[in-house]
């Protein structure tokens, strides 16, 4: 009942959100260019068998092995800007000039280099995604206080025991928080990728229907990635409750 009347103001506003839409796509009548939520719901059950069965499970494996690189890679970097301050100054300006390259410009390249497959599709998905966890858990493990730090040298810690019993679970909420961040990204990129060059994909799928003049078969793959993102988030947010036991006595 709690959390019920947590989650109230947000399913109020969200029923407004569709009220509207819905309201303004009927007066608006051109399906075309603004379908309505019930028309959204009503083509997403209508293509459900390509939607859920081909173009879902490309996009998911794209994002699951974006992600899955993207998740090593930032932790390599955070781990290595942190033992290394000269490390840092040479990877932190790189990674962060890396986000200021047009994903848009980089993926019709990644397609010519590595043609329809799938990992051109990850490369987009790797390129967005490893940013926020490198330089999230890099705060997360400089957030050490440097009196704690000095205290377990002092006992004769070295920088492995530091790391091990001070950094990393100074560092896992961080982790966490990166990852709820990345879960997103990662989608919109392996989507973006599949816009602009693929076979198969839940992104091709919405650009084939946009040939097509289809506003409701443009919007059921979005809805679709949107409530998969949000199911993958709630998913992380259940095991972080139950690994990171000690933030709710804080």
């Amino acid at each position: 009942m709690k959390r019920w009347n947590a989650n109230l103001p947000a399913l109020v506003f969200l029923f407004a959100l569709l009220l509207v839409w819905q309201l303004g796509a009927t007066g608006m009548d051109a399906a075309y260019i603004l379908p309505s939520p019930t028309q959204i719901l009503v083509r997403m059950w209508e293509l459900r068998g390509p939607l859920l069965t081909a173009h879902l499970p490309a996009t998911l494996l794209c994002t699951g092995i974006g992600l899955a690189i993207s998740v090593v890679l930032g932790l390599l970097l955070a781990v290595l800007m942190d033992a290394s301050p000269v490390a840092e100054k040479m990877l932190y300006p790189l990674i962060v000039a890396s986000q200021t390259i047009p994903t848009t410009a980089l993926a019709p390249l990644f397609v010519l280099w590595f043609g329809y497959t799938i990992w051109s599709k990850v490369l987009v998905t790797v390129l967005i995604t490893f940013f926020p966890i490198a330089i999230t858990v890099f705060d997360g493990f400089r957030s050490v206080k440097t009196d704690m730090v000095d205290m377990l040298q002092t006992f004769g810690a070295g920088q492995r025991e530091i790391f091990l019993k001070l950094k990393l679970p100074a560092a896992l909420p961080y982790f966490f928080s990166a990852i709820k961040m990345a879960i997103p990204l990662s989608i919109i990129g392996a989507a973006i990728g599949e816009w602009l060059g693929a076979q198969a994909g839940l992104g091709y799928f919405s650009r084939r229907m946009m040939t097509q003049l289809d506003g409701a078969g443009v919007f059921a793959p979005i809805v679709l990635l949107s409530a998969v993102a949000m199911l993958a988030v709630a998913a992380v947010s259940w095991i972080e409750k139950r690994v990171v036991t000690w933030r709710g006595s804080l």
